[in-house]
């Protein structure tokens, strides 16, 4: 896992885009930070770039450095969480700009499955987590799903849990607005 981790490293380092496991679905990343990389993102998911992605890292620490003015109650949803959970935040910063949303929002996940939690932690910066597939297409759940559309479209696929069959679910999803208003859009 640990030379996996690295190369996938290094081709994000570089503006390369990615295919690998998630805590969910198997995931399309690169650097969040970087646009062009992202813009490459949208290219291969064929999806518009008004529809934002969201970002993976690895500790909630990180999510202070993402998110203007984080909610109080946010700090509660992560340390709670018994399933994988995106937030999404008002105020978004240090990403690039075509990864927000039109209202300036991001979604966060504060990843703990090992390969994701090792590939944030060593890239020191968040990454792209979207579905690997053609937008309006079905996501995929294992590697034998991914289309060789998507597969050939990427700098890197990983190696690591490609013979995983498990079926993860899709994060749930919250949007927390300021103020602290909490709304549910996927559980």
């Amino acid at each position: 896992m640990i030379e996996e981790v690295k190369k996938a490293c290094q081709v994000m380092s570089e503006g390369g885009v990615i295919l690998y496991p998630t805590d969910t679905v198997w995931g399309l990343g690169c650097d969040a930070t970087n646009p062009e990389a992202v813009q490459r993102v949208y290219e291969i998911k064929r999806r518009a770039d008004s529809k934002a992605m969201l970002v993976l890292v690895d500790s909630s620490v990180k999510v202070d450095f993402y998110v203007a003015d984080v909610p109080s109650v946010a700090w509660d949803l992560i340390e709670l969480a018994d399933k994988p959970m995106t937030i999404i935040y008002s105020g978004a910063r240090n990403l690039a700009p075509n990864l927000l949303a039109e209202d300036g929002s991001v979604g966060i996940r504060v990843t703990t499955e090992a390969f994701s939690h090792r590939l944030c932690q060593r890239f020191r910066k968040a990454i792209v987590s979207t579905s690997a597939n053609i937008s309006g297409q079905p996501g995929a759940a294992t590697f034998d799903e991914i289309s060789e559309e998507i597969k050939g479209a990427v700098d890197y696929i990983v190696n690591y849990r490609q013979d995983d069959k498990s079926r993860p679910k899709p994060s749930s999803i919250i949007k927390l607005s300021p103020g602290g208003v909490i709304k549910i859009i996927r559980e």
